[in-house]
């Protein structure tokens, strides 16, 4: 579309992105409902639970039926209770004679579960995005809402979550309540990172000193770079004549300052933190943006559920694109 004003036309563009591995992201995209593929012969041995005898009640299942019962009650979208006939069948069908835990055990084992967030290590400094989204615990629609107005409140929590940038997995993961700030959650997220972090990326909502301090004095490895988008009333905290080391954010201001802020932005590399906001996406359509579980305890692990099995999908296959300019 051409836009004429006093009888000259200018012409935008608009970058779009077109997928250039459609015949293997196809395969991938086929495996993630193939049961072959979220099945491990490797932990049938390991079924029932061989831990030493404790105090009270003896657990019958190990760890790992449960989270695996749990990841495809979240791939399939199943209550419990069909989550526990869905597998019962499955084992009925493979042949083995196996008991599987009923929907009380699994909501009981729930909250303990130690879920680890399956990465690919890699050979180079991390660059990390940073981001959160709200997760429904309950509530009404928003349909009864508008035409009926809400009898009972709405609930949620906030889904804080670091992306590697280079392979689009969540590395670290914490669930807060919805009065929770993402500055406050920037040092926790840190602490799950095993591997080297040179930069972290994020919105305006991270323009906090306490996200600067923490990235200063990392918990392990040198100062992280921010590349972090700063309000327009920013000011500079220290300036050129003091004897100090210059600050980090006083260093970006300066750059904005310099480029502009889309230049800056450009230069930075700050628009790689859009990976983030894509995980959210890839979250809230695969997995849905409500939360099931009615416990806070549950609610964190099942929601790390869902980040490992978003990265499990990431290990099958993902889109490999390249930009194109197209006329608007």
């Amino acid at each position: 579309m051409s836009k004429v004003s006093g009888g000259s036309s200018s012409v935008k563009s608009k970058a779009v992105y077109r997928v250039k591995n459609w015949s293997s992201y196809n395969r991938a995209l086929v495996a993630r409902g193939s049961l072959t593929v979220w099945l491990d012969d490797s932990f049938w041995p390991q079924w029932y639970d061989q831990r030493p005898c404790q105090r009270g009640t003896q657990f019958v299942y190990s760890d790992r039926p449960i989270e695996w019962m749990l990841t495809m009650r979240m791939l399939f979208g199943l209550p419990l209770r069909q989550t526990q006939g869905f597998i019962q069948s499955l084992l009925d069908l493979i042949g083995l004679d196996l008991a599987v835990p009923d929907y009380s055990t699994l909501s009981r084992r729930h909250g303990s579960l130690a879920v680890m967030l399956p990465c690919q290590r890699a050979d180079k400094p991390m660059h990390l995005v940073v981001d959160s989204t709200g997760l429904k615990v309950y509530g009404e629609g928003e349909w009864k809402v508008c035409q009926h107005g809400w009898t009972k409140r709405r609930t949620w929590r906030k889904l804080h979550v670091g992306v590697n940038e280079a392979t689009g997995e969540v590395v670290a993961q914490t669930l807060t309540s919805h009065r929770i700030d993402d500055a406050s959650q920037v040092s926790a997220l840190l602490a799950q990172v095993d591997e080297v972090v040179e930069a972290i990326g994020g919105d305006g909502a991270y323009d906090k000193q306490k996200v600067f301090d923490a990235l200063a004095t990392p918990p392990s490895g040198p100062p992280i770079q921010p590349i972090i988008t700063l309000r327009k009333d920013a000011k500079i905290q220290q300036h050129g004549n003091c004897k100090a080391p210059p600050l980090a954010r006083d260093e970006m201001l300066r750059a904005i300052r310099q480029k502009g802020r889309q230049g800056w932005k450009q230069a930075s590399g700050y628009h790689r933190r859009s990976l983030a906001e894509t995980l959210i996406y890839r979250y809230k359509h695969l997995i849905g943006g409500k939360l099931k579980a009615r416990s806070e305890a549950n609610q964190q692990v099942e929601s790390r559920l869902g980040c490992a099995l978003l990265n499990r999908m990431i290990h099958l296959g993902k889109p490999e694109s390249y930009r194109i300019e197209k006329r608007t």
